[in-house]
C-alpha cells in the first residue's frame, strides 16, 4: 500500500517505482486502503491480475498508460499493506529451536519431545502489529535480577527476530481444515517479519506458559507482498524429516521456499537467514493451525519463528548470533553488541529466485529502537 498524499491504495513495485493499480487497471478494489478487499476474491482472481499486470509491463502498446501511473518511490509513503486479523507465531527452524533450547535448559535435550511431530506455534497480538519503518519502543516489564529476584523495568536483553510471514486471502470456515495440498488456495503471498523479542522478560514470564509481554508490543512488517505465484522457481523440497509427518502433515509437493534472507544493525551485516533449511513448511503451517477446525478469515496472517541456518552466521536473532550474551558481536564500526541499544536501527530483507536466473526482491522491514517509557 502507498500513498502521496491522496488516501493509501494499492501499489506494485517496479524497480525504484510504483505502479498504481488502480490508476492502470481502473478497478475500485484498488483503490482501498488495504489489500484485505482483492484478497479475498480468491486464487482466480490473483493469477489473473497477475496477468493482467505481466501484460501491461511487457507489452509495447501499453508503455503510455504504464508509465502515466507509475510514481517515483521516493516521493511515496508505504503503508501496513493489510488489514490484520489473527496472528500466529510458529518456531519452525530446527536450528534456531535447538539453538535455544541449548542456551535455555543447557544439558538437555535441546528439542522437547514434540517439537519434531508438530509445528509449535503460539497466538500472537494482532493490535501491535506495525508498520515498516515504525519506531518500536523499548518493553518494559518483570525479569529475574542478579540476585534471582524478579524486579521491574525496561527490557535489557531486547532482541529481533528475522521471519517470513504469510498472509490468508481466502478464509476457511469454522469446523473445516486446511490441508497441506490446498495451502496456494487460502494464502496469497509471503513477506518479511521482524517478531521483537524481550528475551528477559520471555524467561521469565513462559513458565509454564508461552510467550505473552516478551512478543505483544510489536511486530514489524514489511510493507509489499510477493505472491505466492511469483514465487514457483523458490518452491523446493523441504529439510529431511525424521519421524515422518502425520497423515495430515504429509507434504503435497514442494513448498518448502528458496528464500535469502540477510539482517543489517545499524547498516551492517549481521547474518544470512536461509529460509531453505527450514523444518516445516508454510503448508504444513497453515494444515495445523486448522486441523482442530479453527477458522482463517482474509488478513489473518502466520510466520515462520526464526530462520536461522547451521552456521553461526545465519542465525535469525541476537540471541543466538550472541550466544545468549556470552558471545558479544563487534560491528564494522567497532561498536559491541549483544542485545539491542537505543537508537539501533535493524533492517530485514530477502530475495528469491525468478524466472530466467533473476531474483525477486521482498523490500525490506525495518524498526528503530527508542527508548522505554518512564513510569
Amino acid at each position: 500500500m502507498f500513498s502521496d498524499g491522496d488516501r493509501p491504495r494499492v501499489g506494485v513495485r517496479i524497480g525504484d517505482s510504483v505502479l498504481d493499480l488502480a490508476g492502470v487497471l481502473g478497478e475500485q478494489v484498488f483503490a482501498e486502503p488495504s489489500l484485505n478487499a482483492f484478497m479475498a476474491q480468491g486464487r482466480a482472481r490473483w493469477t489473473d491480475v497477475r496477468a493482467r499486470i505481466t501484460e501491461l509491463l511487457i507489452l509495447e502498446r501499453h508503455r503510455a498508460a504504464v508509465e502515466a501511473a507509475l510514481r517515483p518511490l521516493s516521493g511515496v509513503r508505504l503503508h501496513l499493506p493489510f488489514e490484520v486479523g489473527d496472528y500466529v507465531d510458529f518456531y519452525a527452524s530446527e536450528q534456531h529451536a535447538a539453538n535455544v533450547g541449548r542456551l535455555f535448559r543447557p544439558g538437555s535435550e535441546p528439542l522437547l519431545p514434540n517439537w519434531r511431530y508438530l509445528p509449535v506455534g503460539y497466538h500472537g497480538r494482532s493490535g501491535t502489529v506495525l508498520a515498516s519503518g515504525t519506531p518500536v519502543t523499548r518493553p518494559s516489564g518483570q525479569y529475574l535480577g542478579p540476585d534471582g529476584v524478579p524486579v521491574f523495568g525496561p527490557s535489557r536483553r531486547l532482541d529481533l527476530e528475522a521471519e517470513v510471514g504469510f498472509v490468508v486471502g481466502a478464509g476457511s470456515p469454522q469446523g473445516t481444515r486446511v490441508r497441506v495440498g490446498e495451502f496456494a488456495d487460502h494464502v496469497f503471498g509471503a513477506f518479511l517479519v521482524n517478531d521483537w523479542s524481550a528475551r528477559d522478560l520471555q524467561s521469565w514470564e513462559s513458565r509454564p506458559l508461552g510467550p505473552f509481554l516478551a512478543k505483544s508490543f510489536a511486530t514489524s512488517v514489511s510493507p509489499w507482498i510477493v505472491p505466492m505465484d511469483a514465487l514457483e522457481q523458490a518452491r523446493i523440497s523441504p529439510a529431511p524429516r525424521s519421524p515422518e509427518p502425520m497423515a495430515y502433515l504429509a507434504d503435497a509437493g514442494p513448498w518448502g521456499l528458496d528464500l535469502a534472507l540477510e539482517v543489517r544493525l545499524n547498516g551492517h551485516l549481521v547474518s544470512r537467514p536461509p529460509f531453505a533449511a527450514m523444518y516445516w513448511t508454510p503448508a504444513q503451517m497453515l494444515a495445523h493451525m486448522t486441523v482442530n477446525g479453527a477458522s482463517t478469515r482474509t488478513g489473518d496472517f502466520y510466520a515462520s519463528g526464526t530462520v536461522s541456518g547451521p552456521d553461526r552466521e545465519q542465525r535469525g536473532c541476537l540471541l543466538e548470533l550472541s550466544w545468549g550474551g556470552a558471545e558479544p558481536l563487534t560491528l564494522p564500526d567497532g561498536s559491541v553488541r549483544t542485545f539491542l541499544q537505543d537508537g539501533d536501527e535493524v533492517t530485514i530483507s530477502a530475495t528469491a529466485p525468478g524466472a530466467y536466473g533473476t531474483r525477486i526482491g521482498f523490500g525490506e522491514v525495518t524498526g528503530r529502537i527508542l527508548p522505554a517509557v518512564g513510569g
